[in-house]
């Protein structure tokens, strides 16, 4: 393989990683049963979602949608452009309510949530 490809292909796959680092920006908080919109800087044109068995995302436009929390967990969507370059990654953490304090493993917390009127 000639040496100037193999040094295109390490230069990609640095400024994908280096992409997706960079785009790590929020971390957002929902309650299973509780819809939520989410509005991007950018178009968008493909996501990708670690694990939906947390997390359902409906496609509104190519710069919103609306996620749907399913259970309790913690993962992320990646939000990519139409030349596949990463544009945000979003952090969502699931929270079901009245639960006592949850400890995930990356040390996101779900605090106690009373919903009962004092």
């Amino acid at each position: 393989m000639p040496r100037a490809l193999v040094f295109a292909l390490a230069l990609a796959v640095f400024a994908t990683a280096a992409s997706l680092t960079l785009a790590a920006d929020r971390t957002i908080i929902l309650k299973v049963g509780a819809t939520s919109a989410l509005l991007l800087e950018r178009p968008f044109n493909t996501m990708l979602i670690g694990d939906p068995d947390v997390v359902d995302v409906l496609v509104r436009d190519d710069r919103s949608v609306i996620l749907q929390p399913l259970k309790p967990g913690a993962t992320n969507i990646i939000f990519l452009d139409g030349r596949s370059i990463a544009i945000t990654n979003v952090g969502i953490l699931v929270c079901n309510l009245g639960v006592s304090a949850i400890t995930y493993p990356d040390k996101s917390v779900c605090e106690h949530v009373d919903e009962q009127p004092t």
